[in-house]
């Protein structure tokens, strides 16, 4: 009890003690010194003085009136023209990149968010595309370190039907020979470098360059992030252009390339593959990946792990979900990681343009050498092959089979190519993962 008396007293000592101080802090500081420094913090300002001060916040003066030393969202220096007509011209480009996504139906999916992503990127003073900036944080979580790209391809994969590849395994030729705009491409990049003397591309900007060639989007990006980052805006929105440009760039080259008599061929129905060769299919490819190329492991493993549970037919949940909402949340975020490098100070030099134009021929190469292909084949096969499913060997599935089957329909109606030219397709989608392993293992 004593005990307890004694704390108690001690206690109170010490709040006594600790008042009497507080007391003594306070007058120290005497009330009208203190009302008299927050008054002096505060400044009175004129209603012209407010609304001055206000504009000097806003993005209108700081693209009507650039100033030097002004660094965008990681710390890099901008020219005045990226400050001023530069963001002008990058709003432009961006509603154009939206009348195509919505007015046009080009790849709308991935188009719309890319050239929202851009928008953001572009908006003065908020340095949404810094660390910690909504953009940047997008950027540094999945496509720096090259994750979003496995993910979307681990989605088509789950897409992806093996069977009329397999049912007829010698059209995986055609997407190989597709494969000819990539590394085409590649050597153009660098002829261009060497003599044009308006770009200097290193020869790994060329490689990063050159999977435009397959129109494989998801490969451009990952390839892209590990030899280039800093072109990775100009090449994913090259890839995504011509990939949503397929309808418009393939069929002048099918057409030219082929007689009417070619393009009305009609193709033998398939045999039908088994389900036990779906399913072996994919293990046999990250196999003879495992042995070969680990380089393109990454990408083809998730292709593969995504195809599998689809065949598997065990997990159908998994496989749903990789299909759709895995595919369409990570597609969100990918697109606006990629527009997060559509800031002008990025995007409006000239090697942009360099590789706009450089992905143009690429494609079209890769297009025309698939139709050659083709035309070779039917010359010495013993069933008819249509020449038209060799622009299919390029990777934008299935628009390009789809594109193929189109024009065979114009030529002869009801003449239906789709399900022959899905094998090229998806052999192209591999063909384009192998080249960005070989490309990526030259630099190891």
């Amino acid at each position: 009890m004593r005990v307890k008396k004694l704390l108690l007293t001690l206690l109170l000592a010490f709040a006594a003690l600790g008042s009497v101080a507080l007391a003594e802090e306070h007058k120290a500081t005497p009330a009208h010194e203190t009302a008299a420094s927050e008054e002096a913090a505060y400044e009175s300002k004129s209603l012209w003085k407010m609304m001055t001060s206000f504009y000097d916040t806003t993005g209108l003066k700081a693209i009507i009136e650039p100033q030097d030393g002004v660094k965008n969202g990681l710390g890099q220096d901008m020219s005045k023209f990226s400050q001023s007509w530069g963001r002008v011209i990058m709003f432009a480009i961006i509603f154009f990149l939206f009348y195509l996504a919505i007015a046009r139906g080009f790849e709308p999916l991935l188009l719309l968010p890319i050239a929202f992503g851009g928008l953001l990127a572009n908006i003065p003073i908020a340095n949404m595309t810094g660390e910690h900036g909504m953009l940047g944080i997008i950027y540094n979580m999945g496509i720096s370190n090259e994750f979003f790209p496995l993910l979307i391809f681990m989605g088509v994969g789950a897409m992806t039907d093996f069977g009329p590849l397999l049912s007829r395994p010698k059209t995986a030729l055609l997407g190989g020979a597709a494969q000819f705009g990539i590394f085409g491409s590649l050597v153009g990049a660098a002829m261009l470098s060497q003599y044009s003397g308006f770009v200097d591309f290193s020869l790994k900007q060329c490689s990063a360059i050159s999977i435009i060639g397959g129109a494989d989007g998801p490969t451009s990006i990952f390839i892209a992030s590990a030899l280039a980052p800093e072109l990775l805006g100009a090449i994913a929105v090259a890839a995504y252009s011509y990939m949503a440009l397929v309808p418009v760039i393939q069929p002048p080259i099918m057409k030219a390339l082929t007689t009417v008599e070619e393009r009305r061929i009609v193709m033998k129905t398939a045999r039908k593959v088994h389900k036990l060769e779906k399913l072996v299919f994919p293990l046999l490819v990250i196999m003879m990946t495992a042995l070969v190329l680990p380089d393109a492991a990454p990408l083809i493993g998730a292709f593969a792990l995504g195809n599998f549970a689809k065949e598997s037919g065990v997990v159908d949940r998994l496989s749903n979900e990789m299909q759709n909402s895995l595919i369409n949340i990570v597609t969100i975020f990918l697109g606006l990681g990629v527009g997060s490098k559509l800031a002008a100070e990025q995007f409006l030099v000239a090697e942009t343009m360099g590789i706009m134009i450089i992905g143009l021929l690429a494609f079209a190469a890769g297009t025309a050498a698939g139709v050659l292909m083709a035309k070779l084949m039917n010359k010495f096969s013993d069933e008819p092959i249509n020449p038209l499913i060799g622009a299919a060997g390029v990777s934008a599935v299935p628009m390009a089979a789809r594109v193929a089957s189109k024009v065979g329909s114009e030529a002869r109606p009801g003449n239906i190519l789709l399900m022959h030219a899905m094998g090229p397709n998806v052999a192209g989608v591999i063909g384009s993962a192998v080249a960005a392993g070989v490309l990526l293992s030259i630099f190891k």
